[in-house]
């Protein structure tokens, strides 16, 4: 494309990155996470990955590089804490599919987790965003694990989320309000 001058419009010529998909719902959850620790509503953080480090190198003691490391055992979901006296705990996932959530997005140990949670009479859930509609969805940890005992199905439907989901509105601060969508699947506990 030219300018009306002439002058060629640049290419971008910076290649495709992938590496922070899937971020920016975290990035949202975390800072509402820390609006609610801010106005003492509830104690929610983000999991972090159980690594082993293996190699490291020191060039100098404030530069150290971690050159080696693996995941010692396998993460449970995302998110947990505590909120009006209960445990909460939830799985946080994007996808970009318009007609569906895509089931091996979830392992088989993060599942189990869900269900030990939900037997426990802990607070679970799923939040899940379709990228295309721009729209997050909370699904309660019962409706996932009904989907997935009843259902033969490698990912749930677009349309599922809409029956069964409650639909989280943007907002400024929190960003994303889910704590209002608990309060009242729970009846305000």
């Amino acid at each position: 494309m030219n300018y009306p001058n002439g002058i060629k419009k640049p290419q971008n010529t910076s290649p495709i990155t992938y590496s922070n998909r899937g971020m920016s719902l975290e990035s949202d959850l975390n800072e509402s996470n820390e609006y609610y620790r801010e106005i003492d509503k509830a104690y929610i953080y983000k999991k972090p990955t159980p690594i082993k480090i293996v190699k490291v190198n020191y060039p100098s003691r404030d530069k150290a590089v971690i050159k080696e490391a693996y995941y010692t055992i396998p993460s449970t979901t995302d998110y947990n804490g505590l909120y009006k006296g209960r445990y909460i705990d939830f799985e946080a996932k994007e996808t970009k599919s318009k007609t569906a959530f895509p089931l091996a997005n979830i392992h088989s140990h993060q599942i189990k987790h869900i269900k030990n949670i939900y037997n426990h009479q802990g607070i679970v859930f799923l939040i899940v965003r379709f990228i295309h509609y721009n729209e997050t969805y909370l699904l309660l940890g019962k409706d996932f694990l009904d989907f997935i005992e009843h259902e033969n199905r490698k990912s749930i439907p677009y349309s599922f989320f809409q029956q069964k989901g409650y639909i989280i509105k943007d907002g400024y601060r929190p960003r994303i309000d889910y704590l209002k969508i608990v309060d009242t699947i729970i009846g305000g506990i």
